[in-house]
């Protein structure tokens, strides 16, 4: 006997627990023979993670291809693994070692730090893996990776050393984005742009004398947020703040980079400035003369139309330096702190003041504070304003990132990306939705050389050693090495290795094919490479989709994956992006505990539209809890009205139209799911299956099939048909159970394991049933009946119209109201008659008539084509529910004319919230949508 409610807590563990005994989800397990191989690699979740909301819709939607395809006899392989997280994990340990007073990781050293990372990798590390099983994700744990493990690491070495042979690795010094915190390059992903604004307003001239000790007390508060505007005296003149020909006035944010400016840059076309150009600037404190010269990057209707170049700091001033022939000065040290003291590059050509030279080793916030009271004292300060700008700050750090230049390892991606481009153009990759193609070609048309190297500990370090004099010889092993500097020296010499290890990207790029085994010639990757389908985000199109199509096709001769999908981000149920900070984050394992993970599964799948981001609230998983439980419900319901297979069971040969209907609907239903899943429109497939199985299925089958199975006649055709349907019941809940698993699993293996001894072996084609998820995927076409549709269909599309115009109305719910139709055709009068118990039952009517012509003051419905009145005259006030109606139509009338004024507002468009426009986009189609029923109502009643 069922229990009388599913728990989810008190099964997912139980069957997981027997998927893993059963080896279920090993690549090739149950799979047809000669079966197509279809292969994910999963985005492998940092080492370091736990799961959020965005990890469970990806391996959500994984799992649903994985197990679909499963179930089609596919040759299924998902690849699991995670990805050694270089910062996220050097910080998780550095902060375990100073929680534990242990010694920090300078003072320890490399090696034995390392040894710390591989430790807590051991004993911490992985959490994730864990939880994504709590999830239900089918992958072949067996095979799980990780990308510092002893075969990945091969491949990187292997990778890095070749490109290096293409000529397509190279060292440089250039700028990159620097966290002064962890002293490394970071990536353009890693790095997040944070509005700032200041308070602090002084100028010239103005009322107020400049206070110093007011701007310390707004940049303490926060050392961004404003503009300085500072005069450079014109080389030659004498500096007059009356006279513009004798300086030229820069505006910038971080007044402390100025220490580095070398040129100035003005407009072509600045009328005011351009006279100017040709001329020299004398940077002040400085002494420095710098060239002030014409270049399109100057904005002459922004700031003051001149801008101060600082080549070392900032990645368009590098550019423009690049093409201007400019000096390059570097001024910072890698903690951000001003570098002076025996800085050749800052001396050359410089005249300092003994107070510019006494800002060594200053924090570049301290330095900021310092020059702009340096320039206030010398009368060289025009202006300060508060100014709203994004300020680059590390993800992991939290500290204002830096562009610094300084040497690094880069990998020249264009060769590559023109491949990866023609791939996705020729289609032998499809990206869904199409319209990131344009972010992907975007990305690989403008791509610029990639920094690989990273300033930590953790990771892949660089297979490259140096001679005493600087040369580098890269190779994949220090002997390798040692034998090219034996070849260039001509003898032995002591070689030390570039202590930068890899950005994570690199070794991740290689994914698809390094977890296959390559560069071995495994079994594995000649099976499952190139693999089929790939799922992942969209804001890592180019950090990783992009790389691995680069990658693949360089080594592997062959795109990565034949299919990418890529999904939106799951957003809070008002529309906003999850935040700590706005404290609207859903934790994905609190709705799993409270309400299963089937619930939120289905959630995710059923919300998962190409294109549109997925706005979740617990009140939708909850719905789909009670889905869960109207499964569960209904199948305790067969329980209880005997309903087992039988032997021998052919649901091509049942009699009854309602037993044809429901089967024929099944049918519909496993093809439309499986069109769904097959095109990634995860939202059409779970909608189609909860269509079926909560309406046709709990809802309308079981219900009009009462009478048969809980009917006490004995005669020969009343058992006939009870035995029928009786078996029809639990083979339509064996279809559910294979129809639902890709979204439900935990709830449909239970289910099926419920319902093993229930009479006769299932009818599982060429699969095996101990488990639901070895079976076969449900080939049922054959078994539509359109005869059977349009009569039961009839019956159902009957009773639901007539219970919505009883609501439009305001039917009273015990009325019993009498139905008219009009000149029916012949099988419609049939099938009226054969179900009319049951129509006057579940639509609460008096009788069921047949005339020529619809009665006077009734409510006329069109179902399929046939005329049904409703005469409503006594029942209900006709003119005043008109009136009420029509009171309603000119309130939505109303509403929808104010949020489209609202819409219509370029001003609230520009400065409402994502989530407050979407919210009136929404109020605006529902009420669009009410006005559509209210007008279908008052027809009828007209």
């Amino acid at each position: 006997m069922m229990d009388k409610t599913f728990e989810p807590a008190s099964v997912e563990a139980r069957i997981s627990e027997a998927w893993e005994k059963a080896d279920a989800f090993r690549a090739g397990r149950g799979a047809a023979p000669g079966a197509e191989p279809y292969c994910i690699v999963i985005p492998p979740p940092n080492v370091t993670g736990s799961l959020h909301m965005g990890h469970a819709l990806n391996n959500t939607l994984q799992d649903v291809l994985c197990r679909f395809e499963r179930l089609r006899g596919k040759d299924v392989l998902w690849q699991p693994g995670t990805d050694h997280a270089g910062i996220a994990t050097q910080m998780v340990v550095e902060r375990k070692l100073a929680a534990e007073n242990k010694t920090d990781r300078r003072t320890m050293g490399r090696e034995a730090f390392v040894a710390e990372v591989w430790k807590w990798k051991e004993e911490s590390g992985g959490t994730i893996v864990n939880q994504l099983k709590r999830l239900g994700a089918s992958c072949d744990w067996s095979r799980e990776r990780f990308t510092m493990d002893e075969g990945l690491s091969a491949a990187v070495l292997k990778v890095f050393v070749a490109l290096h042979k293409q000529g397509l690795i190279y060292r440089a010094k250039r700028l990159v984005n620097w966290d002064p915190k962890f002293q490394t390059a970071i990536s353009d992903l890693e790095v997040l742009q944070v509005e700032k604004t200041g308070s602090f307003k002084w100028q010239r001239g103005g009322e107020e004398a400049f206070d110093a000790a007011k701007l310390d007390k707004a940049l303490a508060k926060d050392p961004n947020g404003h503009l300085y505007y500072f005069d450079y005296p014109i080389e030659g003149a004498v500096y007059d703040p009356e006279n513009p020909a004798t300086y030229i006035t820069v505006a910038t944010t971080r007044p402390e980079t100025m220490l580095g400016d070398t040129g100035v840059a003005v407009h072509p076309e600045n009328e005011k400035l351009k006279g100017l150009t040709g001329k020299n600037a004398v940077l002040p404190l400085v002494g420095r003369v710098i060239p002030i010269f014409g270049d399109d990057y100057a904005d002459p209707e922004k700031g003051t139309g001149a801008v101060k170049i600082t080549p070392a700091h900032d990645f368009n001033d590098f550019d423009v330096g690049k093409r201007n022939s400019l000096r390059i000065v570097n001024i910072l040290d890698g903690e951000a702190r001003i570098l002076i003291q025996d800085n050749a590059d800052f001396l050359e050509g410089a005249a300092p003041e003994a107070e510019t030279l006494a800002l060594h080793g200053f924090d570049r916030f301290a330095a900021r504070k310092a020059v702009v009271g340096l320039m206030a004292a010398r009368g060289l300060l025009r202006k300060v304003e508060p100014n709203t700008h994004t300020v680059p700050h590390g993800d992991r750090s939290d500290v204002v990132i830096e562009p610094w230049l300084t040497d690094q390892w880069y990998v020249d991606v264009k060769p590559l990306a023109n491949r990866a481009l023609k791939a996705v153009k020729d289609g032998r990759t499809k990206i869904t939705p199409e319209s990131w193609t344009k972010t992907y070609n975007d990305w690989l048309e403008n791509i610029e050389p990639w920094c690989v190297s990273r300033q930590l500990w953790w990771g892949h370090q660089i297979p490259a050693w140096y001679g005493p004099d600087g040369e580098c010889f890269v190779a994949e092993s220090e002997a390798a090495a040692q034998a090219q500097a034996l070849g260039h020296y001509g003898g032995p010499v002591a070689l030390t290795r570039d202590a930068d290890v890899l950005d994570t990207w690199f070794s991740s790029a290689l994914w698809p094919f390094s977890t296959l085994g390559w560069p071995e010639e495994t079994a594995e990757l000649k099976r499952y490479y190139p693999t089929a389908t790939l799922v992942t985000a969209f804001d890592i199109i180019f950090f990783w989709v992009a790389r691995m199509m680069m990658m693949g096709l360089n080594f592997m001769d062959e795109v990565p994956f034949k299919d990418v999908y890529i999904h939106a981000i799951v957003r809070d149920e008002k529309g906003a992006k999850m935040s700590k900070s706005k404290g609207n984050v859903i934790d994905p394992l609190v709705l799993v505990d409270k309400y299963g993970a089937d619930a939120l599964r289905f959630t995710l799948s059923a919300m998962a539209a190409q294109g549109r981001d997925i706005k979740l609230s617990t009140a939708r998983v909850e719905g789909y809890r009670n889905f869960a439980t109207k499964i569960w419900n209904a199948a305790r319901f067969a329980e209880l009205n005997g309903c087992v297979r039988a032997a021998g069971f052919d649901p091509a040969k049942v009699t009854l139209p309602l037993n044809r209907w429901i089967v024929s609907e099944a049918a519909r239903t496993a093809d439309a799911i499986a069109a769904g899943i097959e095109s990634f429109k995860f939202n059409e497939a779970a909608d189609a299956a909860y269509r079926f199985v909560w309406g046709q299925f709990c809802d309308w089958y079981l219900e009009l099939s009462k009478p048969v199975l809980q009917g006490e006649g004995t005669d020969a055709a009343s058992l006939a048909a009870k035995a029928e349907t009786q078996a029809t019941v639990a083979h339509v809940i064996d279809l559910i159970c294979q129809l639902l698993h890709p979204f439900m699993p935990f709830l449909t293996e239970e289910l099926w394991a419920q319902k093993a001894g229930d009479g006769a072996p299932r009818p599982v084609p060429a699969g095996e049933d101990a488990l639901v998820c070895l079976t076969r995927w449900p080939q049922l076409g054959a078994l539509v009946n359109e005869a059977a549709e349009a009569e039961i269909g009839f019956v159902v599309d009957l009773i639901s119209d007539i219970r919505s115009v009883r609501s439009e109305t305001n039917v009273p719910g015990g009325a019993q109201v009498p139905l008219v139709l009009v000149k029916p055709s012949a099988a419609t009068r049939a099938a009226v008659e054969a179900w009319a118990p049951m129509i006057e039952r579940l639509a609460r009517l008096s009788v069921i008539q047949f005339a020529d012509a619809a009665p006077g003051q009734s409510a006329q419905i069109i179902v399929r084509g046939e005329i049904a009145a409703l005469p409503l005259a006594g029942i209900i006030d006709l003119g005043a529910e008109r009136t009420r109606l029509e009171k309603e139509l000119a309130k939505l009338d109303q509403d929808i004319a104010t949020v489209e004024r609202k819409l219509g507002n370029a001003d609230f468009m520009a400065r409402a919230p994502e989530e407050i426009v979407e919210e009136n986009r929404e109020r605006k189609a529902a009420a669009e949508a009410r006005k559509l029923k209210i007008g279908e109502a008052l027809e009828r009643l007209s």
